[in-house]
């Protein structure tokens, strides 16, 4: 027993000398239980709606009516008028829109005809659950705009909505492809990268590098690039594999491998960045193993790599502008499930890169070459 106790007494002492381990242990299921509870268990909103209007009608426009009241009220979509239909669809495809409503020409005469007018939703379905919260709002407001009608000799038959998928079904497996890959890349950033950077200090292996001629911005710089080709080669891997098991549609097409690695290279650099920036000044190695639980339910789970961001509250969906994580989901979701160009991610492209800038430089500014 005496052995048995010297081993619990020297855990005990080893863990009260880590005030910090013991804080974030107490406050990482506060951050689950908050961050958890509002990601899926949120209403999708703030929806993008384009309205192309080629009738212009008497109902058109109360048809128009009632959605800009929808919008005002409910807000779970906002309304955008489109004169030209290739811009909406152009936009659509962009992820600028969730979907583009139609009114075609002839509907207020098919109203007043009773001859069956037809209104068209085209969606944006790689993403289910805005697919599914638009369609119920969207079908919703057809059945309020059929009540509204008057009841006289011309009371026209009730409008119908036609469903338009502008891609193919997307299982949630492949959905969540583009999170699972983010997530293989922080984890080796944090194991492959950080955890190892900090034990070698803890062991006083990082004393080497000190005595060195070599510059600050040369160290952190190595650092980066040796960590991420890590997270970058674990990235590929599960984009690859991952893919085939997910059944993503023609997953070794050649233009698609490359735009994904590009993304998979500066997330990975990102993320990297970020790592030696939290840890340049760290030296205890038992913080950021706790670390490590706290930054993945603070990036992983506000990013919509799990359910959209639409869903989440005003401080939560400001979280997820400011999360790197946030744009490498866009950015793999938008090639693997929509298999679009650069285009369409050039700006997530961008935050990446002077996040990667803005860390590194901060690192370097913290990186002390004394002990």
């Amino acid at each position: 027993m005496h052995r048995i106790w010297a081993m619990i007494e020297r855990d005990l002492r080893r863990f009260r000398r880590s005030p910090m381990l013991i804080v974030m242990s107490l406050v990482l299921p506060l951050f689950q239980l908050v961050i958890l509870g509002y990601a899926f268990g949120g209403t999708v909103k703030h929806l993008r709606i384009g309205v192309i209007d080629q009738d212009g009608g008497i109902p058109a426009v109360k048809l128009r009516e009632l959605t800009v009241a929808i919008a005002a009220n409910a807000r779970t979509f906002e309304t955008i008028s489109y004169s030209d239909p290739g811009l909406a669809l152009a936009a659509l495809r962009a992820g600028r829109l969730n979907g583009v409503l139609t009114i075609p020409p002839g509907f207020s005469r098919r109203v007043l005809d009773k001859d069956a007018p037809r209104i068209a939703l085209i969606e944006d379905n790689t993403d289910n659950f805005v697919t599914g919260a638009l369609t119920a709002s969207v079908a919703g407001m057809v059945d309020a705009y059929n009540l509204r009608q008057p009841s006289a000799d011309r009371v026209p038959e009730e409008a119908t909505l036609d469903v338009v998928e502008v891609y193919p079904y997307v299982p949630y497996i492949q959905y969540l492809l583009a999170g699972s890959i983010l997530l293989a890349i922080f984890t080796m950033v944090m194991v492959g990268g950080g955890i190892i950077f900090i034990d070698d200090k803890a062991r006083g292996l990082h004393e080497g590098y000190l005595v060195t001629p070599i510059s600050k911005f040369e160290l952190i710089l190595g650092f980066v690039i040796s960590g991420a080709i890590k997270a970058v080669l674990a990235g590929v891997v599960l984009m690859t594999i991952g893919s085939v098991v997910a059944g993503i549609p023609d997953p070794f097409a050649p233009m698609r491998l490359l735009r994904l690695f590009v993304v998979v290279v500066l997330t990975a650099l990102a993320l990297v960045s970020m790592m030696f920036m939290i840890m340049a000044r760290m030296s205890d190695p038992l913080i950021p193993r706790a670390l490590f639980g706290v930054l993945n339910t603070l990036l992983y789970f506000p990013s919509g790599a799990v359910y959209p961001t639409q869903a989440f509250p005003a401080w939560m969906r400001a979280l997820s502008k400011v999360d790197p994580f946030s744009y490498g989901v866009h950015a793999l979701k938008s090639l693997l499930l929509k298999n679009t160009g650069f285009g369409a991610i050039s700006g997530d492209l961008l935050y990446l890169t002077l996040f990667t800038v803005v860390t590194l430089t901060i690192a370097t500014a913290l990186f002390r070459r004394t002990l």
